[in-house]
């Protein structure tokens, strides 16, 4: 029998949303199963959650300071017109919340670094710091431009982005036969633990996460990462009103 407080978190009118603490936690084995892959399809369900958590997202913090630039990249595939409504209701908060300007995300991923990296060093510029917010593959580009210039970054933002072995444990991955797989986490490890996020980072992921594993989302090596778990499939993270106050509260701080 479902309780109340779980049919509330269903319709959204109460958080599913929960710290996450790394302690026992493996790294992954590879990318999400049939089973996972296949509840994707749910996703435009969270549209519903996200109707009836008006209250709860009207509650959320304000900017602390109006205009505080953000800006958001979307995952691998996905137009940046995807992620529109979140950034709508980020400046309904006060926030200066903008698109990364190049478009649909096409996965070219060391060419988006160099572009998106080009244009934080001109908003910071004018603007002082500014946060960046991810989804999946986007995660994975504001990342690395943090890396490569924190003290132009105030924080980052993911959600659904493989940390842990970059795109080896991903749908994408399974269909591709794994390419490279070894070096490519080899790789990825030894940058993350030489050269860690030197910026606050919150990590929002999901088990129902059917595109990527969500134990390849951890982030073991970045001193300030906080995980925050949320109960959404992949493509529904852009929709889930836990994903959207997580993000604007840690925005506020």
């Amino acid at each position: 029998m479902t309780t109340t407080s779980g049919l509330t978190g269903v319709l959204g009118t109460r958080s599913r949303a929960r710290s996450l603490d790394l302690t026992g936690h493996s790294l992954p084995s590879g990318p999400p199963g049939l089973r996972l892959a296949m509840s994707e399809l749910t996703a435009p369900a969270q549209a519903y959650r996200l109707a009836v958590a008006g209250r709860r997202l009207r509650s959320a913090p304000h900017a602390p300071v109006p205009g505080s630039l953000v800006i958001d990249v979307p995952g691998w595939g996905a137009p940046e017109s995807l992620t529109a409504p979140l950034r709508g209701y980020l400046r309904s908060l006060e926030h200066d919340a903008q698109g990364w300007g190049f478009g649909r995300n096409r996965g070219d991923v060391r060419g988006d670094v160099r572009r998106l990296e080009r244009h934080v060093v001109r908003q910071a510029a004018e603007h002082g710091p500014v946060s960046l917010v991810g989804w999946s593959l986007g995660g994975v580009i504001v990342r690395e431009v943090a890396r490569r210039r924190p003290q132009l970054v105030r924080q980052v933002i993911t959600f659904g982005s493989p940390i842990v072995g970059g795109t080896t444990h991903t749908v994408g991955a399974r269909m591709s036969g794994h390419p490279a797989s070894t070096q490519l986490e080899a790789y990825v490890e030894r940058r993350d633990r030489e050269h860690p996020l030197t910026v606050p980072v919150t990590v929002i992921l999901s088990r129902r996460d059917g595109v990527v594993s969500w134990l390849s989302c951890l982030d073991h090596h970045s001193p300030w990462a906080e995980h925050v778990e949320v109960r959404s499939t992949h493509l529904g993270m852009v929709l889930d009103p836990d994903v959207w106050l997580t993000i604007a509260e840690r925005l506020a701080r």
